[in-house]
């Protein structure tokens, strides 16, 4: 994961915590980019939105990154939006 340790974003890894993300698909690498001033976290993924590849990939990266199962987080908005909000179980 280009730009991110493994478990870098590992202190936002709380059951009920929400995160706002920003996905940027058909990107040139996989990236995942900390909180910005907003809370925003944002997340490149190189694969295009098509049947639901992007979200998985954003799912996987996203919980490389804060270092939890991919099964504990849970895309609660933006299904087909690029703003999306996910929840840690």
């Amino acid at each position: 994961m280009s730009g991110m340790k493994k478990g870098a974003l590992a202190d936002l890894a709380q059951p009920g915590t929400r995160l706002e993300v920003r996905v940027t698909p058909k990107a040139s690498r996989n990236a995942v980019t900390p909180p910005d001033e907003t809370g925003t976290i944002r997340v490149q993924v190189t694969v295009m939105p098509e049947d639901g590849k992007a979200n998985a990939a954003v799912t996987k990266l996203l919980a490389k990154a804060l270092g939890v199962a991919p099964g504990r987080l849970r895309l609660i908005r933006g299904q087909t939006a690029r703003d999306k909000l996910f929840e840690i179980e």
